[in-house]
């Protein structure tokens, strides 16, 4: 099966031919629309920098701006891509509360979170994760249709009042609530540790998203389980939220790359590929190295 990379070098005429490293001057798009080289700086043509292409058949590499983790093909559709929507959403609500793990202006109880978590990091991302479903991405439905709940459920165990999840394993004991969402915690770190697998021939600001999160989430957990009886402990907590910083601000640069275009940007996010994943391997094949074989 031809790539992209393939089908727009013969297809696109002699103007768009030019390549830099085995990537096209040709920058991405939402489906559909014709994507327009950039001159006199092209910074489309830069190595790492996501090649679209408007044939259906074809398999696009590995990109977090579309929420794809492997080679896929791009979706006929007639909205807009959800990928950006739901990775803002939470990076920002991850970004308020790892601020707060961290013990930024002696900040010390997640309340404030709870109206992101149900507004935003919560509804919004389940919303987009719903779309990632109406698309067919399976990976993408699954992440964030799951963390959306995540923060959903976040936001109930620490609502005060009618579910009274907190305040009720507190009766028992500081350290039986501690404990309790420290598995709850642990739960997540299995679930992120299984996208984190998905994500190893993506590319690494994909794979870096899952990575620091799978540790914020091992830090959060063991934090709550090795606690004092009447506290978490500080210095896991803290870690764990120097973890989620990186992962919100991965999220924002994932998103980032899937908005902006040569219709809104003068930039493209560069999207660097494993060497090992399918567009690593791509690129090895179209660099000649015969020449400085022949003078070493």
């Amino acid at each position: 099966m031809a790539t992209a990379i393939e089908h727009n070098n013969v297809n696109r005429g002699p103007s768009l031919e030019k390549e830099h490293n085995g990537t096209s001057a040709l920058d991405h798009a939402p489906n559909g629309a014709r994507t327009k080289q950039r001159t006199p700086y092209d910074y489309g043509g830069n190595p790492l920098a996501h090649v679209a292409t408007n044939d259906p058949e074809l398999r696009l590499a590995a990109f977090g701006g579309e929420f794809q983790p492997g080679l896929y093909r791009p979706p006929n559709r007639k909205f807009a891509n959800p990928a950006p929507l739901g990775l803002s959403a939470f990076a920002l609500t991850t970004f308020v509360l790892s601020l707060i793990n961290v013990n930024t202006r002696n900040i010390g109880h997640p309340n404030i979170v709870v109206a992101l978590a149900y507004g935003y990091g919560g509804l919004v991302q389940l919303l987009a994760g719903m779309w990632e479903m109406a698309v067919g991405n399976t990976f993408g439905a699954t992440a964030l249709s799951s963390y959306g709940g995540f923060w959903l459920s976040f936001a109930i165990i620490l609502t005060p009042g009618g579910f009274a999840i907190e305040s009720g394993l507190v009766e028992f004991g500081a350290a039986t609530f501690l404990n309790s969402f420290g598995l709850y915690l642990m739960g997540w770190f299995i679930f992120t540790f299984l996208l984190l697998i998905c994500t190893l021939r993506s590319t690494v600001a994909f794979f870096g998203l899952f990575f620091t999160l799978d540790m914020a989430f091992l830090m959060l957990s063991i934090g709550y389980l090795q606690n004092s009886g009447g506290a978490p402990q500080g210095d896991c907590i803290i870690a764990g939220g120097a973890f989620g910083l990186m992962a919100a601000f991965l999220a924002w640069y994932n998103a980032l790359a899937g908005i902006a275009d040569s219709s809104n940007s003068f930039f493209v996010i560069p999207v660097a590929h494993f060497p090992w994943s399918d567009k690593g391997r791509e690129r090895r094949n179209k660099v000649d190295n015969s020449e400085a074989r022949s003078a070493a």
